[in-house]
């Protein structure tokens, strides 16, 4: 099993600057990406940013310019600095690491962080 760790969040006044963490600890073997997600109430899950092992990273349109996704050099802790931030950033915020064992690819989740940002 994979266990993630995350920390950070709370609250912040829009226009403010949050960073969470993700710890990545347990059978970690090959992991292909490290990303953050995120729910807002009464909606689905959605991608904030991943960060691939070979170094790309991707960000969703709303995060671009304004979140930076990065990693350790152990690779397993994945960093998500949120400036600028707008009340509609308010969610929770999920580690998610994906990682190949034996060809098959298997998800991991951690419990999710609040994130709020006042207006």
């Amino acid at each position: 099993q994979v266990q993630l760790v995350e920390s950070g969040g709370g609250l912040v006044q829009a226009g403010g600057s949050f960073g969470l963490s993700c710890a990545a600890s347990g059978n970690i073997f090959n992991i292909n990406v490290m990303a953050w997600y995120r729910q807002a109430p009464g909606k689905q899950r959605e991608l904030v940013a991943n960060h691939v092992s070979g170094g790309s990273t991707n960000y969703a349109d709303s995060a671009k310019g304004r979140f930076t996704i990065s990693r350790d050099n152990a690779k397993t802790t994945v960093f998500l600095q949120m400036n600028s931030l707008k009340p509609e950033d308010t969610a929770v915020y999920y580690c998610n690491l994906k990682q190949t064992v034996s060809g098959r690819v298997y998800d991991y989740w951690g419990r999710g962080t609040q994130v709020t940002v006042s207006s």
